[in-house]
């Protein structure tokens, strides 16, 4: 039986390293599903930096951008899965969207089928499985309409994974905070 767990989170509130410790005191044979795009050198030292932080802690690494469900299908026997993040798989939706890599047009009804296929998928899974995602709801509204669309198709795959998911973990200043918490006796908070 799968355990699905949400984490979540401002920009540097310490959700990636809350989920990374929750994954490793959980299980091995663990499968890091990375969504983030080579896109800059700076962008490249902060992977190298998370890559640092797995290593000798029994992850494989695995870069998809995209289809994470086929992914999560695809290693059911990995005791333990974190993908990170969320915001950038939407992200990652948008941009193929609009290079017409894919000719699916990303609405949130678009995202809402995506979202419940991926937790669907996940739900299949015999291990522990941890998505990350940024808490989008704290903000100002941006002010324009691309940033106020990308937006609100994080906020409503944070909606439907939250709903899915056994637990969901809001973090804040590294500290965590549940919000919505599967009691089993022996599973680490």
């Amino acid at each position: 039986m799968s355990k699905i767990v949400l984490v979540t989170g401002g920009s540097r509130s310490g959700k990636s390293a809350y989920a990374q410790k929750r994954a490793e005191e959980n299980g091995t044979g663990r499968l890091f599903i990375a969504t983030c795009p080579k896109i800059d050198g700076e962008m490249d030292s902060r992977i190298e930096r998370h890559q640092r932080d797995r290593q000798g802690k029994g992850w494989i690494t695995l870069e998809e951008e995209i289809d994470l469900s086929a992914v999560i299908a695809k290693h059911k026997n990995s005791q333990v899965i974190l993908v990170d993040c969320l915001t950038l798989w939407i992200n990652n939706l948008v941009y193929q969207q609009e290079k017409k890599s894919i000719e699916m047009k990303i609405t949130e009804e678009r995202v809402v089928s995506l979202s419940r296929e991926l937790l669907s998928v996940s739900r299949q899974h015999s291990g522990m499985i941890f998505f990350v995602t940024n808490e989008v709801g704290s903000g100002i509204v941006p002010d324009s309409s691309a940033t106020r669309h990308f937006r609100d198709l994080v906020g409503r795959c944070n909606q439907i994974m939250a709903e899915g998911a056994d637990e969901v973990v809001l973090v804040s200043c590294g500290i965590p905070l549940f919000l919505k918490k599967q009691h089993t006796g022996n599973v680490f908070p």
